[in-house]
């Protein structure tokens, strides 16, 4: 009967058992969920953003002339002089265009000139 009574008495208190008793959760087990979220968002989420931003700053950084690029907006052109900031695109013959170099989305052949073509 006395184990029924506390029964109660713990289900009415929301499962916290009452003041005195040592038979409840220690904090570290409350915290343990919360660490675990933490964890499996670094590693799906945080680390390989971080990954592929320190692939993308080393991909501008090691832009030169030459390089056959596509811009975030879909722009393919060869690259005629790379600046501080800024790489001049030449994409035909009478047009060059400047953009900045945060506006480089990837390198599709590096190295290939303007009369070099590749064999596919």
């Amino acid at each position: 009967m006395n184990n029924f009574v506390s029964f109660l008495l713990l289900a009415a208190s929301g499962g916290n058992p009452p003041p005195g008793s040592t038979d409840g959760p220690s904090p570290f087990m409350n915290l343990l969920p919360l660490a675990a979220i933490f964890g499996i968002m670094y590693f799906l989420m945080i680390r390989p953003q971080k990954k592929k931003q320190k692939e993308t700053q080393r991909m501008l950084a090691d832009l030169k002339k030459g390089d056959r690029v596509v811009t975030i907006g879909g722009l393919h052109g060869v690259v005629q002089t790379v600046k501080e900031n800024t790489v001049l695109l030449k994409v035909d013959d009478n047009c060059k265009v400047e953009f900045n170099r945060s506006a480089i989305a990837s390198i599709t052949t590096a190295g290939k000139g303007e009369g070099e073509e590749s064999a596919d």
